[in-house]
C-alpha cells in the first residue's frame, strides 16, 4: 500500500478524532443540549477515538523515522558526490598542470566569484588573477569561465546525445 494513502487515512482519523473529542468538551463547557446516546455507545466511540489517536501517533512515529533514515542517505550521497566532484576537479588541475595558484583561482572561478572577488580572498591584483584565468582556460582548452564550467557538467551529466563542450 502506497505510504501516502496510509498517512492520508491516518490522518483524516485524527481529525475526526480530535474533532469527537474537542466537540465534547465544548458540548459540556457551553452546556449545549445535545439528544442523549447510551452509555455503551458513547464509551465504545471514545475508545474508538483514542484508539486513532494512538494509530495516528505510531504511524506518524513511523513516518519521521523513514523520512529521517532518507534524509540521512540523501546527505551520504551528497557528500559523496562532492568528493567525487572534488576528486574530478583536482585530476583534470593535475591534467593541464595548474599551478597552486591557478588552482585556487579556477576553484573560485568555478564557484562563480568574480574577478574582484578572487582577488580580494587571495590578497592579489585583479590583473594577477587576469592573467591566471588567462592561462587557465588557455591550459585547459577553453575560451572562458563558462565553457570552463561546461568540462566539469558534462562529465557529471550523462548526455550520450549531445557533443561535449570544449
Amino acid at each position: 500500500m502506497n505510504t501516502r494513502y496510509v498517512l492520508a487515512t491516518v490522518f483524516a482519523v485524527q481529525v475526526v478524532c480530535a474533532v469527537f473529542f474537542v466537540s465534547e468538551i465544548l458540548i459540556d463547557v457551553l452546556g449545549l443540549p445535545i439528544a442523549p446516546i447510551s452509555w455503551t455507545v458513547h464509551e465504545a466511540i471514545e475508545v474508538g477515538a483514542a484508539l486513532g489517536l494512538i494509530l495516528g501517533v505510531v504511524i506518524s512515529g513511523w513516518a519521521l523515522i523513514r523520512a529521517r533514515a532518507r534524509s540521512a542517505k540523501a546527505e551520504e550521497a551528497l557528500r559523496v558526490a562532492q568528493s567525487a566532484f572534488r576528486d574530478m576537479l583536482d585530476e583534470r588541475f593535475v591534467q593541464w598542470s595548474l599551478t597552486p595558484a591557478e588552482q585556487d583561482v579556477a576553484l573560485f572561478a568555478i564557484k562563480g566569484f568574480s574577478t574582484a572577488d578572487i582577488a580580494q580572498l587571495r590578497n592579489v591584483s585583479e590583473g594577477t588573477v587576469k592573467a591566471q584565468t588567462a592561462a587557465i582556460y588557455r591550459k585547459a582548452g577553453v575560451s572562458g569561465r563558462t565553457q570552463l564550467l561546461a568540462l566539469f557538467i558534462d562529465e557529471l551529466v550523462d548526455n550520450e546525445d549531445q557533443p561535449s563542450v570544449a
